[in-house]
């Protein structure tokens, strides 16, 4: 996928493409689209309006707008331009081209268009249980959370239907060392087995139902810790297909946990990604202490 190319959406006739990517991306009627008029209208304004090209055809799209961090503390300065930040409202690449490194592509070019404007922070929101996006997020992009908003969005269609609309909202320092040697690939998540040989306490280890599907822990005990793991499920849409009670405890067990660990100063720094002696699959993000 080298000949991808990214630039911006700049026409109407671009727009109404991002229109079809959105809709196969996410498998959404045109209700759930942002449509090309107002997608042509941010890029107008500034907003980030991206696609990506393999040769003619437009693959993947993203959208960032120009915000600010909130400021109900009164500490934080009330100005608006102290506070900018970029909110990246949707990146979704046609199905054929995943995991050929189209998103992370979009991702970069949201990054190069903030420093170019010199902004410092993009956030943006993800389920926490789709583990391939944490691992992206978190473990690729070197994103992290400490904010979990439970149903943010309602009800939606699509790959979404039926669980609440739980999300991760994430930051993504974009200038910072962490991300600059996440993005360089110069300093890789670490592995389970280190982690743990350092100390961190794996608070929800699953097992797995007589079909092989896991399920979260029956009893939990929160550890006083610098560093710990929650685990979710490797394939949260295998069990919504299979076994949609299943997924609905997983919402509400994980809900609980991150709730939990980030009202207690846990934020969420890295993923990780294991396979027992079984060959099972197992997704955790780690939590650090923020005052350790």
């Amino acid at each position: 996928m080298d000949m991808i190319e990214i630039r911006p959406l700049i026409t109407m006739e671009a727009c109404l493409e991002a229109e079809f990517v959105q809709k196969q991306a996410w498998t959404i009627g045109d209700a759930e689209v942002v449509p090309a008029h107002l997608l042509h209208s941010l890029q107008h304004v500034g907003a980030a309006v991206l696609g990506a090209y393999d040769g003619m055809q437009m693959v993947g799209m993203s959208l960032a707008v120009i915000g600010t961090v909130a400021s109900l503390d009164t500490r934080i300065d009330p100005v608006a331009a102290a506070r900018l930040q970029m909110y990246s409202a949707l990146t979704g690449v046609l199905p054929d081209y995943h995991g050929h490194g189209v998103g992370y592509k979009l991702k970069l070019a949201q990054r190069d268009f903030a420093m170019r404007i010199g902004i410092r922070l993009i956030t943006w929101t993800y389920d926490p249980l789709e583990s391939l996006n944490g691992r992206f997020n978190i473990g690729k992009l070197g994103a992290v959370c400490q904010r979990y908003l439970p149903n943010y969005y309602g009800e939606l269609g699509g790959i979404n239907a039926g669980l609440p609309t739980d999300r991760f909202e994430v930051d993504w320092w974009i200038t910072t060392s962490r991300v600059k040697g996440r993005v360089n690939q110069v300093k890789r998540p670490l592995g389970l087995d280190a982690l743990l040989g350092g100390g961190a306490i794996l608070i929800n280890a699953v097992t797995f139902n007589a079909v092989g599907l896991p399920l979260p822990a029956p009893n939990i005990a929160i550890q006083s810790g610098n560093l710990m793991l929650v685990e979710i499920p490797s394939d949260i849409r295998q069990i919504k297909a299979q076994d949609f009670d299943l997924a609905d405890q997983w919402r509400n067990h994980t809900r609980f946990l991150f709730e939990r660990l980030f009202a207690d100063d846990y934020a969420v720094t890295d993923f990780v990604r294991d396979q027992d002696e079984n060959g099972r699959e197992h997704s955790y993000y780690l939590l650090t202490y923020q005052d350790a």
